[in-house]
């Protein structure tokens, strides 16, 4: 899976806007969560299973934006989720949002970590995750 590029769609909706029309900065973080989210659900993981189940969560620990151009209302966009380098209790990702033609609208690299659900200190990224990160079944 290491390198491999998720993609998931995503359409702006209103709420997703500023008082000039286009995407609010913030939002472009929510989109990326999203993927993450649905990465990690093809992959057989739910979040909330992760903490009940195995007691982790992954949080951001560091962001990097880069605003390239405006999206706008009902724009259709895709988010690409790409696992750029796995530690033993960090993930990080090269994401962007681009539109359909594939042009980017803003780039990030984004960090997770794994943490202890209860007490949110760090801890190793589960063995059978990180074998399906990096491509195991």
């Amino acid at each position: 899976m290491l390198k491999d590029t998720f993609l998931w769609p995503v359409r702006v909706y209103y709420e997703d806007t500023d008082a000039a029309g286009i995407v609010y900065h913030a939002n472009y973080l929510r989109f990326m969560e999203r993927a993450r989210t649905e990465w990690l659900r093809t992959l057989g993981f739910e979040q909330d299973a992760l903490a009940r189940e195995h007691g982790v969560v992954f949080v951001i620990i560091e962001s990097t934006l880069a605003f390239k151009r405006a999206a706008r209302f009902n724009d259709e966009l895709v988010v690409r989720s790409a696992l750029e380098r796995l530690r033993g209790a960090t993930i990080e990702f090269a994401q962007s949002v681009t539109d359909l033609s594939g042009t980017a609208l803003c780039t990030a690299r984004n960090v997770v970590a794994c943490v202890t659900a209860g007490n949110l200190q760090p801890r190793r990224i589960p063995a059978h995750m990180m074998e399906i990160f990096k491509g195991g079944d």
